[in-house]
């Protein structure tokens, strides 16, 4: 393989400054830049943050990759895949390879009541669901169920991983129908909603990498998606995660039963459907009592689950990429190391409602070698100093041989970390600690 990669990484949040992290110690990599990027990509090697282009300007940023010799995309968010971002370089720029399923594949997160029915159609393991775009008929069946189970209610579209809402009441599920319905909490992603059953047991997100037929998965990592301890609050982009799983919340044989039947079953059910997809497809399961069950797809890298993954894989992640846009990556031995990993994100205060940006902020120096410090909503100001430009402003990975030290070192690594109103989760790993 070439030792002259060039990539063009689109994106501003901590899995862009952790897959650039990762990307910068592999050998095939000479050049990357980073669209917009943040305060972290800029001070990586061989990194530069590019602000001349939108990540949303196709035409832009594609004479900027025939300027710059690129010879690798990776979209990092869900929002260019979504709009079509690889099929657009496919049509303009066919030399640039892209690391990243097609717009048609992209559907599976952009549409959740797409993803809902093709499960079904491959008899893939979810919760019972309907999907509705009528809100009075929604209503309808919410008043129908809810004396049989709990649900839950999903905005269709996308919601920055916000349009989730779990109500304990009937009165709850009705005010959060109207929320995400007729007020449009979450915009257009509101249109259409599915409502399913509330499932129960422990949830976990599994990354696989893809070549439209191969599949090479990472290890199960548990996310914290509410802002407070003890999953309170309101639902965020994720305040934290640890990898991997301990066996007594998913076993290794439950593990293969997963590959074996839901994620290859998805992989195949694409080709077959005509969109074969191609990068990293994220799974979120729920594992029950009655065994696992998908909860929903994603068609990128995970945010903040990449910063513990990432630390924790051994191989060169350029040469896992490459392979999954070359067809190759049955050829790829993926090795993972045998420590744990936890991520602990820092948040703007009042985040995920109103919060300030541009608030200054201080980083100093890691206690340890094996603290990262990844950075999502920063950037430099004029004069070159640190500041807020996000929510989940940024975050302290640790790597240790157990997951108990690997918490402890980072909050250490958060204790790195100051500006004004910063909030975090004390509770980031004490599931799998019990």
């Amino acid at each position: 393989m070439s030792s002259n990669t060039r990539i063009l990484l689109v994106g501003n949040g901590g899995r862009e400054h952790a897959l650039a992290w990762k990307l910068c110690q592999s050998r095939l990599v000479s050049q990357i830049y980073v669209c917009p990027g943040n305060g972290g990509t800029a001070s990586l090697p061989k990194c530069q943050n590019i602000t001349s282009v939108s990540p949303s300007d196709f035409p832009g940023l594609c004479k900027f990759a025939k300027e710059n010799e690129i010879s690798l995309l990776i979209p990092g968010p869900e929002a260019p895949l979504v709009d079509g971002i690889v099929d657009y370089f496919l049509e303009y720029v066919p030399q640039i390879k892209s690391f990243g399923p097609s717009k048609a594949a992209a559907v599976m997160e952009g549409s959740k009541t797409f993803s809902k029915d093709f499960m079904k159609r491959h008899s893939i393991p979810t919760a019972a669901y309907e999907n509705f775009s009528d809100y009075d008929k929604a209503a309808a069946y919410v008043d129908l169920v809810w004396e049989s189970h709990r649900i839950v209610l999903k905005a269709t579209g996308l919601a920055a991983g916000k349009g989730v809402i779990i109500p304990l009441s009937k009165e709850e599920a009705r005010a959060g129908l109207k929320e995400i319905m007729l007020d449009k909490a979450f915009g257009d992603a509101g249109n259409e909603i599915v409502i399913e059953e509330f499932l129960e047991g422990d949830e976990i997100s599994i990354l696989t990498f893809s070549d439209g037929e191969t599949i090479k998965s990472l290890p199960p990592a548990q996310d914290h998606k509410r802002i407070f301890d003890g999953d309170k609050g309101p639902n965020t982009g994720g305040m934290g995660t640890y990898a991997p799983a301990p066996a007594r919340i998913v076993s290794k044989e439950t593990l293969e039963l997963i590959d074996r039947t839901m994620i290859q079953p998805t992989i195949n059910g694409m080709k077959k459907e005509g969109y074969p997809f191609i990068g990293c497809l994220f799974s979120g399961f729920m594992i029950t009592k009655d065994g696992p069950k998908v909860l929903e797809y994603n068609v990128r890298f995970g945010d903040p689950e990449t910063q513990s993954l990432l630390p924790l894989l051994e191989n060169d992640l350029a040469e896992i990429m490459l392979a999954a846009t070359n067809g190759t990556l049955s050829s790829i031995d993926l090795k993972i190391s045998d420590k744990s990993a936890a991520t602990v994100v820092v948040a703007a205060g009042g985040y995920p409602n109103s919060y300030k940006k541009g608030i200054p902020m201080r980083v100093s120096d890691v206690p340890s070698d094996d603290v990262v410090i990844f950075h999502a909503g920063t950037g430099l100001s004029e004069d070159g100093k640190l500041t807020t430009s996000g929510g989940r402003v940024i975050a302290a990975t640790a790597v240790a041989d157990t997951l108990s030290e690997a918490i402890e070192k980072a909050y250490k690594g958060i204790s790195c970390i100051e500006f004004e109103g910063m909030q975090y989760r004390s509770d980031i790993g004490a599931r799998a600690l019990k």
